[in-house]
């Protein structure tokens, strides 16, 4: 019982992150934060910068969207997280 509760994501939220790898942005997002996080540092060595949670799917996507898509939405978060 208590290996499946450490298996399971810590909240049910779903999480808009940015990490930093290779001096460049990644912007994506997970229900998991902390096991995407993981997946990242397999590959590369990666800082993980900013996250926002919602508690909708939909509401995450479009934020991801936005951020990956529309100049003026990353413009902005940059200058917060700099």
């Amino acid at each position: 019982m208590v290996s499946e509760e450490l298996s399971r994501p810590l909240c049910s939220m779903y999480c808009v992150y940015v990490l930093e790898r290779n001096k460049e942005f990644y912007i994506g997002y997970t229900k998991d934060l902390k096991r995407r996080i993981a997946e990242h540092k397999k590959n590369n060595e990666v800082n993980l910068l900013y996250y926002e949670a919602y508690s909708s799917e939909k509401i995450a996507r479009d934020r991801e969207k936005k951020l990956k898509y529309y100049g003026s939405a990353w413009r902005g978060l940059r200058k917060r997280i700099a």
